[in-house]
């Protein structure tokens, strides 16, 4: 049985343990025990038609919050004690509302994460990688290229199967590139590392040749080929380090004079399937929330219009999720028209140019792509009728 499984099973069996209590009167009076707790000589009620399983009442465990659970699934907490984390436990603690800071960025997002991680049952801390990447901004760029939560590359984006184009990018998908990252997570471990996520957290940083060639090294050496033995890049040395402290912080941030925000243990969002072009702004009236918030959920739609061409799904807040499946509802034209396209909107253009060129009405092409008023973007993917003007 590999260790996964005997984990997954762990996590399993735990869960289903209950705390069984009964309620026990005598003399108008009730007491609750848990039932191996009943003290000698008291005896189960005797109510008519009633057995002794009946009595018994299934007492709900107290609702968690967000770090709480995603305490419960660290499992590196024990395992190092290396000075380079502790410089970043000190490190992080000088600069408290830093940390508060970003981990208030992480509300939408931490209790989605953690499900992705434990689903997969990955250590709990691999949730916490954004916060090394990105400070759990979204929209995050580097000078080098890369974007998005977990700070893809162009390159490792398009690999992974990330799409980008002028109206979408899907490294700024959190939903997507979180699927994407951990995917890589444990390819990377399975095919190069015999599992071991350390390492394929520093190939996840300084891609898998540099991590490979040190091992390499190290072993020409006669020294240890595992991540706290090699000799790799600084910012790859402090990776692990880093994400480790952080942890550790948030395993327990009393002892280091630190306040987490309270974030609830429940979904922040809810996914809303879209089957035609539909414009952000309309989509936030529908749902009665505000654009920026809108946006703010879905950061790799560009150019303020979510199409199925490229995204299936859109993130709303959960307790708006029927709010906009009713206001689609009723605006959508059911099936897109025969003979219709997706055209996306190049320099120059407006919609009253691209009406006429396609052979439709401007008040078409607004109804038909959810869009307000005439305002179009440059890259902007639109629904338009096939028509033999599209080559010239």
């Amino acid at each position: 049985m590999t260790y996964r499984t005997t984990r997954r099973l762990a996590i399993g069996l735990a869960g289903s343990l209950l705390c069984i209590t009964i309620t026990l009167s005598a003399a108008g009076a009730s007491a609750e025990y848990r039932v191996d707790e009943i003290p000698h000589g008291v005896s189960p009620p005797e109510t008519p038609g009633l057995n002794f399983w009946h009595a018994l009442a299934l007492k709900p465990a107290t609702p968690q919050d967000a770090w709480t659970r995603l305490r419960d699934s660290f499992e590196w907490q024990q395992g190092h004690h290396d000075p380079r984390v502790d410089e970043w436990i000190e490190y992080y603690r000088s600069s408290p509302e830093n940390v508060v800071e970003i981990t208030e960025r992480a509300r939408p997002w931490l209790h989605w994460i953690t499900e992705q991680v434990e689903a997969r049952g990955l250590p709990g801390e691999l949730a916490l990688i954004p916060f090394v990447e990105s400070s759990f901004d979204p929209a995050a760029r580097s000078h080098r290229g890369a974007s998005g939560l977990w700070q893809f590359m162009p390159g490792t984006g398009d690999a992974l199967g990330l799409p980008r184009n002028g109206a979408y990018d899907g490294r700024l998908d959190v939903v997507a590139s979180t699927r994407a990252a951990l995917d890589y997570l444990e390819q990377q471990a399975e095919q190069w590392y015999e599992g071991d996520l350390e390492l394929s957290l520093a190939a996840y940083n300084a891609g898998a040749g540099t991590v490979n060639n040190a091992r390499r090294a190290a072993a020409a050496r006669g020294e240890p080929d595992d991540y706290w033995h090699l000799r790799l890049p600084t910012e790859t040395m402090n990776y692990v380090p880093k994400l480790l402290a952080i942890a550790r912080i948030i395993d327990d941030p009393e002892q280091y004079a630190i306040e987490l925000p309270d974030i609830e243990d429940a979904p922040a969002f809810a996914k809303v399937d879209i089957e035609q072009p539909v414009d952000l702004g309309r989509a936030a009236e529908l749902a009665n929330i505000n654009r920026e918030e809108l946006q703010a959920l879905n950061p790799g739609l560009l150019q303020g219009t979510i199409s199925p061409n490229h995204s299936p799904v859109l993130l709303v807040p959960v307790d708006h999720q029927e709010d906009l499946i009713a206001g689609l509802d009723s605006i959508a034209p059911g099936n897109a028209p025969a003979g219709w396209e997706q055209y996306v909107v190049r320099r120059g253009d407006s919609l009253s140019t691209i009406a006429s060129r396609f052979g439709a009405s401007v008040a078409e092409l607004r109804d038909y792509n959810g869009l307000n008023g005439d305002v179009i973007r440059e890259g902007q993917a639109l629904q338009v009728p096939q028509s033999t003007l599209a080559a010239n």
